[in-house]
């Protein structure tokens, strides 16, 4: 239903440094590079960053939440690890979570501009 997710970023150059391993990590890459905007994804950028030098960090209960979907548990745990050597906050480190619906897999980290993001799997039923 979604086509993309946008988020702000006051340093759009190392944003886009630690998005690249960050996002990497499941499997998205840089796309796309305009002066203010950068977007990832596999093959149409779904995930932007949009240069606000203004901005200030927004507040940990700021209750913005982007769940990204990763291929595997290797890959939720690589997410976290990435996010954590870019010194981003570690808002709940990789492991088996209940949802609503189904358990899942996951990982949540904030970015250095209080961006909230998790990187989440679904096992498969046997």
């Amino acid at each position: 239903m979604l086509d993309h997710v946008s988020v702000a970023v006051r340093d759009l150059a190392a944003s886009a440094a630690a998005y690249d391993h960050v996002l990497g990590a499941i499997g998205l890459r840089r796309l796309v590079e305009r002066p203010a905007t950068v977007g990832f994804g596999k093959k149409y950028p779904e995930f932007w960053l949009n240069a606000r030098p203004a901005q200030t960090p927004l507040s940990p209960d700021t209750g913005i939440h982007i769940c990204l979907r990763a291929p595997d548990e290797a890959a939720v745990r690589a997410f976290h690890a990435a996010a954590l050597l870019a010194h981003w906050l570690d808002a709940g480190s990789p492991g088996l979570r209940q949802g609503e619906m189904t358990a899942y897999y996951g990982a949540f980290v904030q970015d250095q501009d209080g961006n909230k993001l998790e990187a989440a799997t679904f096992p498969r039923k046997a």
